[in-house]
């Protein structure tokens, strides 16, 4: 409930800000993918100026992510060497208390202790 609350909090906010500044720069501008004529380009599209400035950031944000996934993958992959290896583990110490007999369950710890509260 608390984590519905304070996304809430955050996303309300944070849609009111994108309205309001796509409703303040609705002009149309020109995109144009040709470098070598000004003119009369390859391929030119009109579109809303806020059109424009979200696709240039959610293409960041893929192209952020995507370098970071990229950058992860050597610790990804010491994870998954890791977790290979503790599951061979697993296995022979498993196989050696089949075989020894020592198929005894680890004691339950005990209890912690219950501090009082201190008198005032």
């Amino acid at each position: 409930m608390f984590r519905k609350i304070v996304s809430a909090l955050i996303v309300v906010p944070l849609a009111v800000v994108i309205i309001a500044f796509a409703v303040a720069n609705r002009q149309t501008v020109t995109v144009s993918f040709d470098p070598f004529s000004l003119v009369s380009p390859a391929y030119a599209a009109t579109l809303p100026l806020f059109v424009v400035i979200f696709v240039v950031l959610i293409l960041g944000v893929l192209v952020g992510g995507f370098a970071a996934w990229i950058r992860q993958s050597k610790w990804r992959r010491t994870a998954r060497r890791l977790d290979s290896e503790v599951r061979a583990l697993h296995d022979e110490m498993e196989t050696i208390r089949r075989r020894f007999g020592t198929a005894e369950q680890a004691p339950e710890p005990a209890p912690m202790p219950v501090i009082p509260p201190p008198i005032p």
